[in-house]
């Protein structure tokens, strides 16, 4: 067994992963269930192997998650070997944050030595973005780690020309396909430009190489979707979000297209199942691959979500686009959590341009939770919004830094192709991803600039030991490390200024920044412009200011280890702290004020298949899937899935599978519900509602009734 030596730079890689682990691990319990949307599906998923290979949402296996496998899959072993919680269903994500840290150091430490690899690794460490994701049940950050994985192969099969490790490299990517789909491929530009461009073998065999490494793509990356798609509609759970009951039409449509903006049509909203004659015997779910021809106005699931943003405050009647029961509107737990992210934690919606609700950033003046509502611009990463003060930290060092190492390759000439290989697939990795979260008008939410925080702290790293060693040297390149400094120092007092009337925090961290960044900084061009060689003395200055420039991203990161962040929107920053001492944070995932609806529920229940049927995922299914294990029947997450139609419905309440359904919120205006209003009993509200839940609606409106369909007899029904 090789023997560790406990060196400097081995010492420096321990303290980084204590950081890593403590920012990732500690106290992750506060976090709850996370986005409960996910864990009520991993709860389901331990419930039997169909559940866990078709990642079904619910317990009886209707509709499933609208997101590939692999990433709840490990959540569901962690769940079995841990025991089912919000803390074992999160870990593994936290786990991976951490040896993501590792992954970049070594990456980094290949072609450009151990001081850019530890730099890389403490940036990523305290990168707030990717400390948030780390904590929270998404699969973001596992899709993180299987790419930085896959960067580490590229780099060996471009530097050898090895067609193992390009295989293994997209094989990878399409490992990362199952995560989250199409995200996994905003990686795929740095790995196929790099390899073309990088290379000692032919061109032509670069080519023959990247078609072979594209098929192996393919057919990991489509794998699981074809074997769904080929299983019969009647023997698995409806396709969440698909709008056609197709995997291939989810990774087009809901998880393709309308991330760029370019369509938002992939469900309808209105007759929940009408022309849908492909329903199996048992009325479990819909078969017909087109149910777009639904008799009512079709409506697209952004749009259900982002019109709530504009609901006025007298109420929303309707009940739609109405997260289906957010108990008490804790917006910190949920996935029904509304557009602005945030809110006051007490159920009432705000605008998605105020609020200091957990969700949200910008000092409590941003909180959008979907960034492509952010005016789009060059700016957008910069501006007071919900996605400035999460990614954007060391952007300027990371851009400086590559200008001057690209400078310093040219200049060297170098026979070795390690580190042109490294700059070339970390910035058209970072590039083309900045230029997409800057402009995009797509579906996106600001946890999903995590993305970019792989690329920017390895150019970081790179960068400051480039421009370190030209700042030894005389002459203009040597200006360019305080210049540097001095540009990210002022970008980070914008951000921080963001919340300056809000946070004495802010204060603090911006004088610390002026003494340990700009003082040193100036130091710096002083003993530039003296022409000092000490050499051990700047160390020693550029240590102090890049310590002043990692100050604020770590406090902004160790905000979600004493705070709760939003379940469905991870973020760290101060407005968690602002948020906590207002009282907005919640203690626990689940919401307590469903109690006495689940008591109702399981105390009435007799032979019914479903416990309750209601329109969405959100709030009261997710929450009593999580509490119960009991089956729950929706239409998908926004509730517009045509999962089944009215008569297979009325098949289920003449077998006495259905009794009881929550009429209202998010999607709730359907065939299906209005003949529930016309048949069903209404059920008191004292009977089944906390009286201490103050949950109104989103606007303040409440839409929700529960209705008892025993003893209503059907016609027409098949």
């Amino acid at each position: 067994m090789r023997k560790i030596k406990f060196t400097k730079e081995t010492f420096g890689l321990v303290i980084i992963l204590i950081i890593s682990s403590v920012l990732n691990l500690v106290n992750l319990n506060i976090e709850g269930y996370g986005n409960e949307y996910y864990a009520a599906g991993v709860k389901s998923m331990t419930m039997s192997l169909k559940n866990f290979f078709f990642v079904s949402f619910d317990p009886a296996g209707f509709v499933s998650i609208d997101k590939p496998p692999l990433g709840f899959w490990i959540q569901t072993i962690s769940a079995k070997i841990f025991g089912y919680s919000g803390w074992s269903i999160i870990l593994p994500q936290a786990i991976a944050g951490v040896i993501s840290v590792w992954v970049i150091y070594r990456v980094v430490k290949r072609s450009f030595g151990a001081a850019a690899g530890l730099i890389s690794a403490l940036c990523l460490a305290v990168t707030p973005v990717f400390v948030a994701v780390s904590r929270n049940n998404t699969c973001d950050n596992l899709l993180v780690l299987t790419l930085l994985l896959a960067c580490s192969a590229l780099s060996i099969a471009a530097e050898k020309g090895k067609l193992k490790y390009l295989l293994i490299s997209l094989a990878l990517v399409g490992v990362g396909f199952n995560i989250k789909m199409l995200q996994a491929y905003m990686i795929a530009p740095a790995l196929y430009i790099t390899y073309l461009l990088f290379n000692t073998v032919s061109i032509k065999k670069r080519i023959v190489h990247l078609i072979a490494g594209t098929v192996i793509l393919l057919a990991i990356s489509f794998s699981w979707a074809v074997a769904v798609d080929l299983i019969p509609a009647a023997n698995r759970p409806y396709v969440g979000s698909s709008g056609s009951n197709s995997v291939i039409q989810l990774i087009v449509q809901h998880n393709g297209l309308e991330r760029l903006g370019i369509s938002s049509t992939s469900s309808s909203s209105g007759n929940s199942g009408a022309n849908d004659p492909g329903q199996n015997s048992k009325g479990q779910k819909s078969q017909n691959q087109d149910n777009t021809t639904s008799s009512t106005t079709s409506t697209t699931k952004v749009q259900s979500v982002q019109d709530n943003s504009t609901q006025s405050s007298s109420g929303n009647t309707s009940g739609q686009g109405m997260p289906s029961g957010a108990p008490n509107g804790n917006n910190g737990s949920g996935q029904g959590a509304p557009p602005n992210g945030g809110g006051s934690g007490q159920g009432q919606g705000t605008p998605p341009s105020g609020g200091s609700g957990q969700g949200g950033n910008g000092g409590g003046q941003g909180g959008g939770t979907f960034g492509g509502q952010e005016k789009s611009s060059i700016t957008r990463l910069f501006s007071n919004n919900s996605l400035s003060d999460q990614i954007i930290w060391f952007f300027p060092l990371a851009i400086f830094g590559f200008i001057a190492a690209g400078i310093k390759e040219k200049i060297q000439k170098s026979a070795d192709n390690k580190r042109k290989i490294s700059l070339a697939l970390w910035f058209t990795w970072m590039l083309p991803e900045f230029i997409y979260f800057s402009f995009t008008t797509g579906l996106f939410h600001p946890y999903y600039l995590t993305m970019l925080s792989a690329p920017i702290a390895a150019l970081t790293g790179i960068g400051v030991v480039s421009m370190w060693e030209f700042y030894k040297e005389s002459g203009w390149k040597s200006w360019i490390l305080p210049v540097a400094i001095i540009a990210d120092g002022l970008v980070q007092m914008l951000l921080i200024s963001y919340y300056y009337s809000t946070s004495n925090v802010a204060k603090i961290i911006m004088i610390i920044m002026s003494v340990l960044c700009f003082a040193s900084s100036a130091i710096l061009i002083v003993a530039n412009l003296l022409k000092n060689k000490n050499v051990k003395l700047k160390k020693i200055i550029l240590a102090t200011a890049l310590t002043g420039l990692l100050a604020a991203p770590a406090v902004w990161s160790s905000t979600a280890v004493f705070c709760k962040m939003s379940g469905s929107f991870p973020s760290a920053s101060l407005s968690l702290m602002t948020n906590k001492q207002m009282g907005g944070s919640g203690t626990s995932s689940s919401n307590s004020s469903n109690s006495k609806l689940i008591e109702f529920l399981q105390k009435n229940k007799t032979n019914e298949k479903y416990i309750l049927v209601t329109q969405s995922t959100n709030g009261y299914a997710s929450d009593i899937i999580i509490k119960t294990g009991e089956a729950v029947m929706t239409s998908g997450f926004f509730g517009t899935d045509n999962a089944i139609t009215l008569s297979q419905f009325k098949e289920l309440v003449n077998k006495g599978e259905v009794r009881y359904v929550m009429v209202g919120g998010q999607g709730g205006n359907n065939e299906i519900m209005n003949w529930v209003k016309s048949k069903g009993k209404v059920i008191s509200e004292s009977e089944w509602k906390d009286s201490s839940s103050n949950f109104q609606g989103f606007g303040g409106g409440n839409s929700e009734q529960l209705y008892d369909l025993k003893g209503v007899t059907t016609t027409g029904a098949k």
